[in-house]
Parts: C-alpha cells; sequence; structure tokens
C-alpha cells in the first residue's frame, strides 16, 4: 500500500476576519471567517464546518497539521 500525499494546503487570513483555503494548484477550496483567541485560532467555513488550531511557539498545529508560514530569503 502506497503512502498518500497531501496536497500543498495554503491558509490566506484576509480582512474582516476571513480566510482563504487553497489546496494544491487550486487557487480556492473554501472560504470562511476564523476569529484568535489568545494562542488558539478558530475557523468556520461557509458550508458550516469548524475546525480550530493552537499556535505553539509561532507554528500552527490544525487538524494533525503543522503549518509553518514560509520564510522570505529576499
Amino acid at each position: 500500500m502506497g503512502h498518500r500525499r497531501w496536497p500543498h494546503i495554503r491558509h490566506e487570513l484576509l480582512p474582516n476576519n476571513r480566510y482563504d483555503e487553497a489546496r494544491g494548484e487550486r487557487e480556492s477550496a473554501y472560504q470562511g471567517r476564523y476569529r484568535v483567541t489568545g494562542n488558539t485560532i478558530e475557523y468556520w467555513d461557509d458550508t458550516g464546518f469548524t475546525a480550530d488550531g493552537e499556535f505553539i511557539d509561532g507554528v500552527l498545529y490544525h487538524a494533525g497539521m503543522v503549518l509553518r508560514r514560509k520564510s522570505s530569503t529576499r
């Protein structure tokens, strides 16, 4: 049985507590709202699905994934 490879996931936090999530080459997969309280971020997409994550030392842990901010080398 082969390993499943997850597509690249991008979260963009937009003005007015909106977010956009893109997966792989798709420009947009989900859109919704978010709220940050301390080290916790809560999401609820426009279809009603909810999720949350926790920031630990600047890294976001969300739905079993570890999301790190891409660093710029410019």
